[in-house]
């Protein structure tokens, strides 16, 4: 046993020693580690207040706290004090140095209080914090190097040791770490550069900074330090050579492509941004034969090259960025014209007058020419001709001499400058020849007014339009020049109905620009057409006119209006007779309907309602067509009279309606022939309104009437030449009606019981009946219709071919 030693038994003696002079002096000394477990054995506070365990619970054994009572509790079986619940120093206490729970122990009988003090160890159980995960830093790559960019330390809630931080970073060439070994100087941490930075390089270092605390294990924290490279204009451009020799024709064409340079910056923005130009100074010769792009380092040709005047062009070329304070780069271009002729001959021109005027008369000179050759006898004899042809012509006046004279009206708006090419070819073999070129510009003359794109322009406006709305720009284009050229608008003042011109519409001087200047209305003023003039400003001024047909789109705000069918209807009342033996599909009647809208507010349909509910009539109406029929063979029992209630709806949102009442009366069969003469009485007075409707559509429907009308004729004349079998029988009259947005036809034949007479063959009777619609219905009936038509011409065949 350790007790026997003498070693253990003096240290048994002290801490007995020790805990009487805590007990008389009332306070008790523990401590444990933060974090600890639940359970975990702090002391044995009843043996060492002196108490017995029997007497813990007669005596009323407790411990109490102020602030942290149930963190640690005590055993009454045995008398030891445990941690109950976790504790975590930093919240107790913070970065405090210090750290205990103080406890009060009461028993009772006496009343004694003692006083316990635990002390909270701290162990390393928080890692160091950075402020964020991610740190951004913009440095200007011109700061120079051992310049310090402050930065964020991290925090550690531990203490002591535990909170002794340390800091590393990646390793890298541009940047160092300097921190100070002080615990409370946090803000003392700095990035230093070591060395220059370059954009061009590298714009943006990603560093790893790592913060490590001073416990066991240690903990770590990172923040990532993302260092972005601000460009400074530290590079010029530069070309990939420093002289460029290219070669081009003496005759190349305006604006060929002689090189394209191309300088390179490697900064960033407009620090790298490139203008080109030619260094200056510039050569009158350079300027004139040469263009630069700035933007792209094109160079093309500007004027004409010449190889016997100069052979070779030096131009000296810089690229400037676009930096706060520029940089530039230099090269220096050598363009070699190539001669593309060598003339033997030689042409002289000498111009007289240019620019000619486009109304000079032809006949008139324009220029002096004359050839040599130093060669000699057929060699030297020069034959000169003008290339292409144009409207000049060179007559010879003596020898090697030629005039180059107008040979034909000009017109400088279909050519403004001609370039005559004079060839001289001598007689040689093989032949030698020059030529010479000369520029004749046409001086312009006030000859031509301005002219619009097209003759007329339709517009589209929507009534109601707000006051003011700009509705059509008109544009037209006047081929003169300068003062000739420029144009001004106007109106052509007219009456509309009523009212001027300008109080519907204006249109400004300058731009073209068509205003209305009040809501339009499509009922009112369905198209506003009229004349806008535009004239230059030439001596004297010309002008022309160009036509606008305004058309104003409706709105369906109209209701379907009914057409009476003759002289004797009223309002939406029709009135028909019929025979009674009709059969069933038979037309007998049509109601015809128009909408002053247009489009789908104008698509009228048809709809027959009952006058009450379940009753039964033998009619039907056509949904498009308006055609009333019957639905079955009429006999006795129906009613000789019948009001027919028909609604006309159009296909507007929301919908408009109006209501047709069509009076029909059964006659007999005998009174069927005046119903029907009457019938055709009625429509001669609409027929002349509707001419127009659809010609080609009624000439089609014509043709078609009359081979059904040579047919009824050949199968009478068959049926004549024919003995007959019964004696003559004359069958009634039915009639088939098939009606269309083109017109009616109708095919009648009364229906008898057959009786013999003397009378010959029986009688057929074709009837047409023109169109009844007005002129100005749309499209509501046009499509829909088309295929009824047919049908019903087939329905006609059809019949025909029954009766024969």
């Amino acid at each position: 046993c350790w007790y026997s030693r003498p070693g253990s038994q003096r240290l048994l003696l002290s801490l007995l020693l020790l805990a009487a002079w805590e007990v008389g002096s009332g306070q008790l000394h523990y401590s444990v580690y933060e974090e600890a477990k639940h359970g975990t054995f702090v002391g044995r506070i009843a043996q060492d207040l002196g108490l017995e365990l029997a007497e813990l619970v007669p005596r009323l054994f407790r411990v109490a706290s102020k602030r942290h009572g149930d963190l640690l509790e005590v055993n009454l079986q045995n008398g030891i004090l445990f941690v109950n619940s976790r504790i975590d120093r930093e919240k107790l206490c913070g970065r405090s140095a210090e750290c205990s729970i103080h406890l009060e122990v009461i028993v009772d009988r006496p009343l004694q209080v003692f006083h316990v003090d635990v002390e909270v160890r701290d162990i390393n159980d928080n890692p160091p914090i950075f402020p964020e995960s991610k740190k951004r830093i913009i440095i200007a790559e011109s700061r120079p190097p051992e310049t310090r960019f402050p930065l964020d330390g991290a925090s550690d809630a531990d203490i002591g040791v535990n909170s002794a931080l340390t800091y590393r970073l990646d390793p890298n060439d541009y940047f160092t770490l300097d921190a100070q070994n002080s615990l409370e100087q946090m803000s003392s941490l700095s990035l230093v550069l070591r060395k220059t930075l370059d954009r061009e390089e590298i714009q943006e270092h990603s560093l790893l900074l790592t913060a490590s605390d001073g416990g066991k294990p240690e903990l770590t924290g990172t923040v990532q330090l993302l260092i972005t490279i601000l460009d400074v204009n530290d590079n010029a451009p530069e070309f990939y050579q420093s002289v460029y020799k290219v070669t081009v024709l003496e005759n190349a064409f305006n604006g060929t492509l002689v090189i394209k340079l191309n300088a390179t910056d490697p900064d960033d923005g407009t620090n790298g941004d490139i203008v080109y130009s030619f260094r200056r100074p510039v050569s009158p010769a350079v300027v004139y034969a040469f263009t630069i792009n700035p933007n792209n380092g094109e160079i093309r040709t500007k004027g004409k090259l010449d190889f016997e005047e100069k052979k070779l062009y030096e131009i000296s070329v810089e690229a400037v960025d676009k930096g706060n304070i520029p940089m530039a780069g230099h090269c220096t271009l050598l363009v070699e014209v190539l001669d593309v002729n060598d003339n033997a001959p030689e042409v002289t021109i000498t111009s007289l007058s240019l620019p000619i005027r486009e109304d000079t008369q032809p006949s008139a000179i324009i220029a002096l020419i004359s050839v040599s050759d130093r060669d000699s006898g057929s060699n030297g004899q020069v034959t000169c001709t003008l290339t292409p042809h144009v409207p000049f012509k060179l007559v010879s006046t003596y020898k090697n001499y030629y005039s180059l004279v107008l040979d034909s009206a000009l017109d400088r708006e279909s050519v403004s400058a001609y370039e005559l090419v004079v060839t001289a070819r001598d007689g040689g073999s093989p032949s030698l020849w020059a030529t010479a070129s000369v520029s004749v510009g046409v001086a312009d003359v006030n000859d031509n007014a301005p002219a619009f794109a097209q003759p007329e322009y339709t517009v589209f406006v929507k009534e109601n339009n707000p006051p003011g709305c700009h509705i059509f720009t008109v544009s037209a284009q006047d081929a003169d020049a300068q003062e000739n050229a420029l144009v001004s608008y106007s109106l052509v003042e007219r009456r509309v109905g009523e009212r001027a011109l300008s109080s519907y519409v204006s249109v400004h001087a300058e731009s073209g620009k068509v205003y209305a200047l009040q809501p339009l209305d499509h009922e009112e003023l369905e198209l506003l057409q009229f004349q806008v003039s535009a004239r230059d400003s030439g001596v004297p001024p010309l002008g022309s006119n160009v036509t606008l047909q305004v058309f104003v789109l409706d709105e369906n705000d109209n209701a379907p209006a009914l057409l009476t069918p003759g002289a004797g209807s009223a309002g939406g009342t029709v009135s028909e007779l019929m025979p009674r033996s009709v059969g069933a599909g038979h037309v007998v009647a049509k109601v015809r309907a128009v909408d002053a809208d247009s489009g789908y507010n104008a698509w009228l349909s048809y709809e027959l309602q009952l006058a009450a509910v379940g009753a039964r009539i033998p009619f039907c109406v056509g949904l498009y067509t308006g055609e009333i029929s019957t639905t079955r063979p009429l006999d006795e029992v129906d009613a000789p009279h019948h009001r027919l209630l028909v609604l006309v709806k159009d296909h507007g949102e929301p919908a408009l309606t109006a209501t047709a009442t069509v009076l029909l009366s059964l006659v007999e069969s005998g009174q069927a022939p005046q119903a029907s003469s009457r019938a055709s009485a009625g429509a001669v007075g609409p027929e002349a309104a509707l001419v127009d409707v659809n010609v080609y559509l009624i000439i089609a429907i014509c043709a078609v009437s009359s081979l059904l009308v040579l047919t009824l004729l050949l199968y009478t004349a068959l049926r004549c030449s024919a003995p007959p079998t019964e004696g003559a029988c004359a069958p009634g009259k039915p009639t088939l009606v098939c009606s269309s947005a083109a017109g009616s036809w109708s095919y009648s034949q009364q229906r008898r019981p057959r009786v013999c007479s003397g009378e010959g063959p029986h009688k057929t009777d074709l009837m047409a009946f023109s169109p009844s619609l007005p002129p100005c219905l749309g499209s509501a009936e046009g499509t829909g219709q088309r295929e009824e038509d047919s049908e019903g011409l087939k329905e006609v065949s059809l019949y025909f071919k029954k009766l024969s």
